[in-house]
C-alpha cells in the first residue's frame, strides 16, 4: 500500500513537497512551483496549508521498505 510521508532526501524546508512528489511520482520542483503559485494567488493560504501538512504528514518509519510496483504489462518485466 502506497503511503504519504515527509521526504528525508528531497526537502528544502520540511519535506512536504518532496514527499508529495514521491507519492505522486512527479518531480518535486513542479510541486514546489504549484505551492508558490498557491501562496501568491491565495493571499497566504498556501503557507497555512503547507504548515498544516507539515504537522499532519508523518515521517517515514526507519524500517519502511516500499513494496515493489508491478510492471504496467502485468508480467515479470520481460
Amino acid at each position: 500500500m502506497k503511503r504519504l510521508y515527509l521526504s528525508e532526501t528531497d526537502k528544502k524546508i520540511a519535506g512536504v513537497c518532496g514527499g508529495i512528489g514521491e507519492y505522486l511520482e512527479r518531480d518535486s520542483t513542479v510541486i514546489r512551483i504549484l505551492f508558490i503559485i498557491l501562496i501568491l494567488f491565495s493571499f497566504g493560504f498556501g503557507v497555512l496549508a503547507y504548515i498544516v501538512m507539515w504537522l499532519i504528514i508523518p515521517n517515514r518509519p526507519a524500517d519502511y521498505t516500499p513494496s515493489p510496483r508491478p510492471s504496467p504489462t502485468g508480467g515479470e518485466g520481460n
